[in-house]
């Protein structure tokens, strides 16, 4: 196998090595506990505290706002689940969409489960989620809309904003799983009406299993994890001293260089969907063709199967995804892909490829070479493309 082209940036990122740097010291040389009171312990608190300084301004938030976790699945389950506790006096009615990240899809169908409701919203064919249902949906007894920020699957942006003001218009709180989209795309909680943000470090070049949960000041939701008294009550367990530091920096880098950044990706991926649009037969995009992340291509290849290209791909040393990162080991077609009205046949041979700082053209041109080659083999051994194109040929 020859050079490896990683195009799967969606399911994680390489850890840059800045941040992998920035982190070293926090392993061995200033080791202490940050919520100790010596001064040895006061260098790792002293951390902590720039990291949580960063990424607060970085979403315009207030530094008491923000709560270090494990990742964007605890950030996810502790909005959703410390929510409907805190709030199941008012009611018990929550708002998401069909084509959330699984976190939030099962901790929803967790509360259904005890005593909740939960109103999934469809979305248009390019996964947007329709503004008039979610109004419709609305109730007296409505705590909460959580709705993404951008899908991790195809892409697209939500129209947040607008999301965020109804919301507000109707005293209920809104949470945004921005996991894909911190980092890549500009966000002001203030100016979009969120009161809670769920982010993960390792989308973003900086390290797993660190991540973050914005809490709007005033929102009155208890702590998720029980125990010491770290991250002002609200969840315990020894800060992950070194993950925080990572995060921060990766944080820096990826708002130093986002306009830049995301220009290049933007340009390198609509240059990679429009040769495959020309290139291969019976293709179509998924998600929206301009409104979506910058660095990602999600395309059905009709008559193929979507495991097997993947598969085939991997021989030729090039990473992609059929689907979310989480899911990649089951065999269902995406549950997005059949929430933007795919058929089941069609969803199957879907291919997710995303891209990252280092992918350059080359990477682009040698991938498109690579799925023309494999989709054109699997074609040739597909029954119903044999079918099709005998039905087709006259």
């Amino acid at each position: 196998m020859g050079k490896m082209i990683y195009l799967d940036n969606a399911a994680t990122t390489k850890t840059a090595p800045e941040v992998v740097e920035a982190m070293l010291p926090y392993f061995s040389e200033f080791y202490g506990n940050a919520s100790t009171v010596y001064e040895f312990g006061g260098k790792s608190k002293e951390a902590v505290s720039l990291a949580r300084e960063i990424i607060a301004n970085a979403i315009g938030a207030k530094e008491n706002e923000i709560y270090f976790t494990a990742g964007g699945s605890e950030s996810d389950n502790w909005a959703i689940k410390a929510t409907a506790e805190a709030y199941k006096d008012k009611g018990k009615h929550i708002i998401t969409s069909k084509i959330e990240h699984h976190a939030v899809l099962h901790t929803c169908q967790w509360l259904e489960q005890n005593g909740f409701e939960v109103t999934y919203l469809d979305v248009d064919e390019f996964g947007v989620v329709k503004l008039e249902e979610l109004k419709k949906a609305i109730r007296p007894d409505t705590i909460l809309i959580s709705i993404m920020f951008a899908n991790n699957e195809i892409g697209t942006i939500e129209p947040v904003a607008e999301i965020g003001e109804i919301a507000r218009e109707h005293g209920i709180l809104f949470h945004t799983d921005a996991v894909q989209a911190f980092g890549q795309i500009p966000i002001n909680v203030d100016e979009l009406n969120i009161d809670m943000l769920s982010s993960s470090g390792h989308k973003l070049n900086g390290p797993k299993g660190i991540g973050f949960l914005y809490i709007r000041k005033g929102v009155k939701i208890r702590s998720f994890v029980h125990g010491g008294a770290q991250e002002r009550k609200r969840r315990a367990g020894t800060e992950n001293v070194p993950g925080i530091v990572g995060f921060g920096k990766a944080v820096e880098l990826a708002l130093a260089n986002m306009e830049e950044r995301t220009a290049r990706e933007r340009e390198l991926r609509d240059y990679m969907m429009e040769r495959i649009l020309k290139e291969i037969p019976f293709s179509r995009i998924n998600g929206h063709r301009t409104n979506r992340l910058p660095n990602n291509v999600n395309i059905c290849f009709q008559f193929v199967e979507g495991e097997s290209l993947l598969i085939m791909l991997d021989m030729k040393g090039i990473c992609g995804s059929s689907g979310s990162a989480c899911t990649s080991g089951s065999l269902d077609p995406s549950h997005v892909l059949l929430a933007i009205g795919l058929p089941h046949e069609i969803a199957h041979g879907s291919l997710r490829l995303t891209l990252g700082e280092d992918t350059v053209k080359e990477d682009i041109d040698d991938t498109v070479d690579a799925v023309k080659e494999i989709v054109t083999q699997l074609r040739e051994m597909s029954p119903l493309y044999e079918d099709y194109m005998k039905k087709n040929s006259h």
